[in-house]
């Protein structure tokens, strides 16, 4: 029951509470009223029980997505944007691409591949016709020491930009390739064809993030921040589904007040099945508590409200 509905409960019989002397006539008149059987018929009665007390709390609150399952996309060389593959709201999988990129930067890493393994043929060379010059007693075996070196050398150099090709995801046609991280929905997009950037002025091409599970962030008053902790039930409503209850936990609180609207942020995370919940949704968010006090409850439609006070009708049987 709501702390609103928790009321001392006052009886008809106004005598009882009066302190001064009652007139005869008024006793009477007291005494004569009564409810008729039809009037009874049409009431409900309900018993006064003693229940946990449940507080309750509302919020406005915003859909957000889930900031542990979202990644964002930036790329990793200069170029240009030949090929885009994805628009913003597309569902991805881990590893698709979402864009293919043409870039001097690759085509520099290429050259210095294709460098280095010319580098390591001519070292692999040296080193055979140095062993044999030192087998024939043409050489002395520093001749050999440094063949090697060189050898060691040359394939770090291979080894080195074959790793740079490696991570840059170059194609088998030489492009670089961006791909999706992870699996989810692209949230945000900051990209389109023919565009050119270079590293530094690149920033975040795609935001990726799983809406499988999304957060609620409510907006916590500093009057109400004691009200709120974590473990408490949240029951969460939308614009867009008014008549669906989203029902969730308060799974943080954070300790930083917004400069700007002066509220403490609570967050509640939800299963979003069907995706119906879009991040950037306003949300209304209802947060329950039950205490284990236990007082005196009746429910919250028979409370009368009259001249700043609540009332509660007790029917006395007149058998």
């Amino acid at each position: 029951m709501n702390r609103s509905a928790l009321l001392f409960l006052l009886t008809l019989g106004l005598g009882a509470c009066s302190k001064a002397p009652e007139t005869a006539a008024t006793e009477a008149t007291a005494k004569k009223f009564s409810l008729s059987d039809q009037t009874l018929k049409e009431l409900a009665f309900d018993t006064v029980r003693l229940e946990p007390v449940r507080s309750e709390q509302s919020f406005s609150g915003q859909v957000t997505t889930n900031g542990d399952k979202t990644a964002n996309v930036v790329p990793l060389v200069g170029g240009v944007v030949e090929d885009l593959k994805v628009e913003l709201g597309d569902h991805v999988t881990k590893g698709q691409v979402l864009a293919i990129i043409r870039s001097g930067e690759i085509a520099d890493v290429q050259n210095q591949n294709s460098n280095a393994g010319t580098d390591l043929a001519i070292a692999r060379k040296n080193l055979s016709v140095a062993e044999d010059q030192f087998k024939a007693g043409l050489a002395a075996e520093r001749d050999v020491v440094l063949a090697r070196e060189e050898l060691r050398k040359a394939q770090s150099n291979l080894g080195k930009t074959n790793k740079q090709l490696g991570i840059y995801g170059v194609s088998k046609d030489g492009h670089y390739t961006i791909k999706a991280p992870i699996s989810g929905f692209i949230t945000e997009k900051n990209v389109t064809e023919n565009m050119q950037y270079t590293t530094a002025s690149a920033g975040n091409f795609f935001t990726i993030a799983d809406l499988d599970q999304v957060w609620v962030l409510a907006n916590v008053f500093e009057a109400d921040i004691n009200k709120v902790q974590v473990g408490y039930k949240a029951d969460i409503t939308t614009l867009s589904y008014p008549d669906k209850h989203f029902i969730g936990v308060v799974d943080k609180v954070f300790n930083v007040l917004d400069p700007d609207s002066k509220a403490l942020k609570v967050r509640i995370k939800l299963p979003n099945p069907g995706y119906l919940l879009k991040p950037e949704m306003y949300a209304q968010v209802r947060i329950l508590n039950t205490e284990k006090q236990k007082e005196l409850s009746v429910p919250t439609n028979a409370v009368v409200f009259d001249k700043d006070r609540n009332f509660v009708l007790v029917y006395k049987s007149q058998k």
